[in-house]
């Protein structure tokens, strides 16, 4: 598998990262309207893109041909 392709590494980090940013985002627009609720989305968008950053790395550092 090759994993410089373009397509590969748009499905497994550009849009689950858009997905996590627009969680945080929501979250923290929550937050702006003093809804309680907020920190559950900018919390659960953090760790999405904790894991996504978190697999990256797992990934560029396994020599994998």
């Amino acid at each position: 598998m090759n994993f410089t392709d373009p397509t590969l590494l748009m499905m497994i980090f550009i849009l689950p990262s858009m997905f996590g940013l627009v969680l945080v985002g929501e979250g923290v627009q929550k937050i702006m309207n003093y809804e309680p609720r907020g920190w559950i989305g900018v919390s659960v968008g953090a760790v999405f893109i904790l894991i996504i950053i978190l697999a990256y790395f797992m990934i560029s550092t396994n020599n994998l041909s």
